[in-house]
């Protein structure tokens, strides 16, 4: 299997994973959800939930992998205000959870870098 081919089935499982865990475990996402969004955090958590699952499921599929490769980078764009959301409220729990939220930060743009590779390395229709 080429490498290209293992590196989507990964995003597109990461994607799926955390998707079914807005549905599994809907609190934590609730919580950092930005309250400047209307409607319930509930609401956003699972949309937020659906939406992941299904730009995953989209990536796992050879002829809508590019386009959901390039939706999976505009999805953790969109994101990154939420975990800044994260990143303030847990700025005075113990230090490995504040660690943790603040690590969570950086991690965005790899996660944009390896969904735009992905799409990158795609072919529609293989």
């Amino acid at each position: 299997m080429p490498a290209s081919t293992t590196s989507a089935r990964l995003l597109s499982g990461l994607l799926i994973g955390a998707g079914v865990a807005h549905f599994a475990a809907p609190r934590q996402f609730d919580a950092i959800v930005p309250r400047s969004l209307p409607g319930s955090p509930r609401t956003w958590t699972h949309l937020s939930g659906v939406t992941e699952i299904a730009v995953g499921a989209a990536i796992a599929v050879p002829r809508t992998r590019r386009l959901g490769a390039l939706a999976a980078a505009g999805l953790f764009t969109a994101l990154f205000p939420a975990n800044v959301k994260m990143a303030y409220d847990w700025r005075d729990r113990p230090t490995p959870l504040r660690a943790a939220a603040l690590a969570r930060l950086p991690l965005q743009a790899p996660l944009v870098l390896w969904a735009l590779r992905v799409r990158r390395a795609g072919q529609s229709g293989s």
